[in-house]
């Protein structure tokens, strides 16, 4: 559930798009995108994961914390949340970005989870933003360690297939679209001639991640 706005344009321009803007059939009240509350609540969120994991893991060295922390903030585990939330129903869309798959895009919806943060904390301060994080995000952290997913998902692919003795995943540009200044690829990745995996993103590091986040699912069922 999203919080109670004191301020009620300030969620609505976390939920714009900027594709959004020159479309008024969006339906978004806001006359800027959310891409200025994603930078700031990119900043909130480390801040408050990193001094959740600094008092919560007093044992642990600071390159396992960093781990820790990349893995609660990578586009996946945040677009994760972004579902829970239902965000991509909420989004203010241009009609194309919309048909392109845009509520379902997992880059797109880590993004406005950021810019959420971000309106959260600009409306009712750092607290209150922390306790969103705390319900939606950080209980993640659990499964993250159970799981080994600190590891960037095309390492943790890797050690899986070759544990299989399958042959090292191969990573395919399917799909390139978009201005230079908007690009999105979308890759496959396939094991032993058998495709595992597809995965959106603003490159095609991005894309390749999310490929291997979606085989890493499909190993978890079969196991």
């Amino acid at each position: 559930m999203l919080p109670v706005f004191n301020d009620p344009k300030l969620l609505d321009t976390a939920l714009t798009h900027r594709s959004a803007l020159n479309e008024p059939s969006s339906g978004t009240s806001s006359i800027t995108s959310n891409e200025r509350l994603e930078f700031l609540g990119d900043a909130v969120l480390e801040l408050i994961v990193t001094r959740y994991l600094f008092e919560h893991h007093p044992d642990e060295p600071e390159g396992m914390l960093t781990a820790y922390r990349s893995a609660l903030v990578r586009t996946e585990t945040l677009a994760e949340v972004a579902k829970e939330l239902s965000l991509g129903s909420k989004l203010y869309l241009s009609k194309g970005e919309e048909a392109g798959g845009g509520r379902s895009n997992i880059g797109l919806l880590a993004d406005t989870f950021e810019a959420l943060v971000g309106a959260v904390y600009l409306d009712q301060g750092l607290e209150k933003t922390s306790e969103l994080i705390k319900t939606y995000l950080l209980p993640k952290l659990e499964k993250i360690k159970s799981k080994r997913l600190y590891k960037d998902a095309k390492s943790l692919l890797q050690e899986i297939v070759q544990a299989k003795g399958l042959s090292t995943p191969e990573y395919l540009l399917i799909d390139e679209k978009g201005p230079d200044h908007e690009k999105e690829f979308k890759v496959s990745v396939t094991i032993d001639g058998k495709n595992y995996g597809v995965g959106a993103g603003s490159s095609k590091q991005i894309a390749q991640q999310a490929a291997a986040a979606q085989a890493l699912q499909l190993f978890e069922k079969e196991s």
